[in-house]
């Protein structure tokens, strides 16, 4: 988040921790679960030009990403699907920050996603925003698969699509 490296920088810390300070893995949990509670573009869309469908068969989860192109943009993203409160979060999150992006962006954005859940030495990009709530998860394995599903199905469906 943008406001980390401004807290960071106030705290005098030149080396930025793989995970977040305490009181930041408390607001990232808050937001996560906001997410969860109040998920943002959750529905489908109405003639969608993207679709991808993700399954985790260790816990169940289960989503379908769908996005509206318009001159190599997304202009409307939704999921749909149950499961933990990461995988829903993950997905709310992910609509939000795709919007308006172009796709070539999007593929970046989600490969710097990718990265930061498998990668704890990763430093996540400015363009991450709220997204790096989600850096914490790498400490549990088995959560990843909840954390990563949404943008799975997103790098799916964009991938048919291109074929």
């Amino acid at each position: 988040m943008p406001w980390r490296r401004e807290y960071e920088k106030q705290r005098g810390s030149s080396n930025v921790s793989h995970y977040p300070e305490p009181e930041l893995d408390e607001l990232y949990r808050e937001l996560i679960l906001d997410h969860y509670r109040n998920p943002r573009n959750h529905g489908k869309l109405s003639e969608p030009d993207v679709v991808g469908e993700g399954y985790n068969p260790l816990c169940g989860d289960e989503i379908e990403v769908q996005v509206r192109l318009e001159d190599g943009r997304i202009t409307e993203a939704a999921f749909s699907g149950r499961g933990c409160s990461i995988s829903q979060a993950s997905g709310s999150m992910m609509t939000e920050a795709v919007k308006g992006k172009s796709v070539d962006d999007v593929v970046a954005l989600a490969d710097a996603f990718m990265q930061m859940m498998k990668d704890p030495d990763f430093e996540p990009p400015e363009e991450m925003g709220d997204l790096e709530a989600f850096q914490g998860v790498a400490r549990f394995p088995v959560r990843v698969k909840c954390a990563t599903l949404a943008w799975h199905a997103l790098q799916e469906g964009l991938k048919r699509r291109s074929d």
